[in-house]
């Protein structure tokens, strides 16, 4: 995974000692110095990510700060009302730090005196404070400079001061330069990404970005030995996984851009993901799992995508996609730490292929019978499986998902796994706790969703697939617990037929235990249906009757006396199915009553 993450971040401007940062405002002087203005950098959401900004080493010794580009605080002093009175010392340390690296570098580069004799001017460095408290700028601001028309941290020769400067100064005495080890008399060891021989970096930079899904705002590191239990064979710090300074920082880098570009936020865990060729982003089969895009007027879009691409695949359009390879990260943060949750790479062909497979299995009729639902998004699948407050986000919903069910979910998707058992129980206990009616069609979305993945871990069951799982209702079906589901959803319309609207009904009274002990409850219901079709006209108690007649039919010689959880799971497919085939026929007023304006209710 490391080594992949490697690969990816030496593509970009990557060396020990700089860092990419996004950078909100720019501090604009004069060439005598004089203060101009602080521009807003970025589109107002983000600010400007800046290459080569310098990245000090061992800031958990207190009272450095990083040279050339950092924080408003540091720089100008900006605090918020009321800082604690420690935070401000803190803070008047780092800047007096700061100050004194810019008057060491204007030994050697004269044009960087200017800025320090700005930030020693009490009346300038005011100045600043007012203009960035104007726009409304955070302490935790990162800031630049700009300097007659030009940013210092892109001249060359500043670029090599610092390159220098850092290099002595590890070199000095840090313990970044001094790592003790018990079998080495030089401190070279081979670096687990190059194999070459290395002095191996002790502490790591951090992870960036992880703070949605519980990582510090300051970072987290993949790779760290803080305490002595985590050590072996007398190593410090990461001497333990030794690598060199070069190799960190390029993994370091490419997992902080995808978490930066390529990411996306499911539930309480990040994905990444990217392709060893380049992939554009309207052939990229995880973006059209993760797209947050409607498709209202699209049906089965992402499945027909993955077709057309397989088959350019196959045909030679794109030979050099079926060579490419992809690779998935699911991350969180825990404590300091980078939680990875799962890695996966593998073929690019193979991949279209899981995909297109993952909504082919999922493919299931909308609740009205007339057409297929859209392809689920990722995120549709994981809110079927959870409690939608309407209250609240869509993301606020997602986190009452563990990362764990996330991952499996994810998982089954692009490995083309079976999907596992305690996410079709969360399926069918919200099945039988939430109502649905057509006129909720912002939720609609949801309840395909979860009838879709409780009909695909069933295709899955077997190698294969399995014939009998059909997106439409399936009168054949060789499993009585789909008939039961589907007696259940004939009796509940019977019982509407000839009463109306009697508040809870047949559903409302008894899905819950037909569900689980169908042999106890259908035949009491059937024996009441006679009742009900004497309050029918002839043509449509005839429908009904015969209805009723062919499912128990296929029955056999009596109902399940108990289900266990796969056959809950097709007594509602067989319930979802059946109700769907009869609003499909509702137009045929012969056939069965108006139910197009009858709630589900489990």
């Amino acid at each position: 995974m490391l080594r992949a993450l490697r690969e990816y971040g030496s593509g970009l401007d990557s060396e020990p000692g700089f860092k990419t940062r996004e950078v909100r405002w720019c501090v604009e002087l004069a060439a005598d110095g004089r203060f101009l203005n602080v521009l807003p950098l970025g589109d107002g959401k983000r600010g400007q990510m800046q290459l080569r900004c310098p990245d000090m080493h061992n800031m958990n010794a207190g009272g450095k700060s990083h040279f050339l580009v950092e924080t408003a605080q540091t720089v100008a002093l900006q605090f918020k009302a009321n800082e604690d009175a420690k935070k401000i010392a803190s803070s008047e340390e780092r800047h007096r730090f700061f100050v004194a690296m810019l008057r060491e570098s204007a030994k050697t580069i004269p044009a960087l005196a200017l800025l320090a004799n700005v930030l020693e001017d009490d009346s300038k460095l005011a100045e600043i404070r007012d203009a960035l408290a104007q726009h409304k700028a955070k302490s935790t601001d990162w800031l630049g400079w700009r300097v007659d028309g030009m940013d210092p941290r892109e001249d060359v020769a500043t670029q090599a001061w610092w390159r220098e400067w850092r290099h002595t100064d590890m070199r000095g005495g840090s313990s970044e330069s001094t790592p003790s080890f018990s079998d080495t008399t030089d401190g070279a060891m081979l670096c687990l990404l190059s194999g070459e021989p290395t002095q191996p970096l002790p502490t790591h930079p951090k992870i960036t970005g992880l703070s949605a899904v519980g990582g510090l705002g300051m970072g987290d590191v993949i790779v760290g030995f803080d305490k002595a239990a985590f050590g072996s064979f007398g190593l410090n710090q990461s001497a333990n996984a030794a690598m060199s300074a070069e190799a960190t920082q390029q993994y370091v880098d490419g997992l902080n851009d995808l978490i930066r570009n390529h990411s996306q936020k499911l539930a309480n865990a990040l994905v990444v993901h990217w392709f060893k060729e380049e992939i554009a982003q309207e052939d990229d089969p995880l973006e059209w799992l993760n797209g947050f895009e409607t498709q209202e007027n699209i049906e089965a879009a992402a499945q027909a995508a993955a077709r057309r691409l397989l088959n350019s695949i196959r045909s030679g359009e794109c030979a050099l996609l079926g060579d490419s390879r992809y690779y998935a990260l699911t991350l969180s943060g825990a404590s300091g730490r980078v939680m990875v949750r799962d890695w996966m790479e593998g073929r690019f062909e193979d991949l279209l292929r899981n995909v297109e497979a993952w909504f082919s299995d999922q493919a299931i009729t909308k609740w009205d019978g007339r057409s297929l639902a859209f392809d689920p998004k990722f995120y549709e699948v994981c809110l079927g499986l959870v409690r939608n407050d309407r209250k609240k986000s869509i993301s606020k919903n997602l986190e009452q998902l563990p990362a764990t069910s996330v991952s499996a979910i994810w998982k089954s998707a692009v490995q083309r796994l079976p999907i596992p058992q305690p996410l079709l129980a969360q399926a069918l206990a919200q099945f039988r706790a939430e109502r649905f009616t057509p006129d909720e069609r912002n939720r609609e979305v949801f309840y395909h969703a979860r009838m879709g993945l409780i009909k695909a871990y069933f295709v899955r069951l077997k190698p294969g697939g399995d014939p009998a799982m059909t997106a439409y209702l399936n009168p054949e079906h060789p499993d009585p617990a789909y008939h039961c589901g589907r007696l259940l959803a004939v009796l509940s319309n019977l019982q509407r037929a000839a009463l109306g609207d009697v508040g809870a009904g047949v559903v409302q009274r008894y899905y819950a235990a037909a569900s689980q002990t169908p042999g106890l409850i259908l035949g009491r219901l059937a024996s009441n249906a006679r009742n009900h079709l004497g309050k029918l006209e002839g043509g449509l108690a005839y429908w009904y009757e015969n209805k009723i007649a062919d499912v128990m039919g296929q029955l056999g010689d009596r109902a399940p006396r108990i289900l266990d959880l796969e056959g809950q799971g097709l007594f509602a497919l067989g319930y979802y199915q059946q109700l769907a085939s009869m609003r499909a026929g509702s137009k045929d007023k012969n056939a069965t009553t108006d139910t197009t304006k009858q709630g589900e209710a489990q």
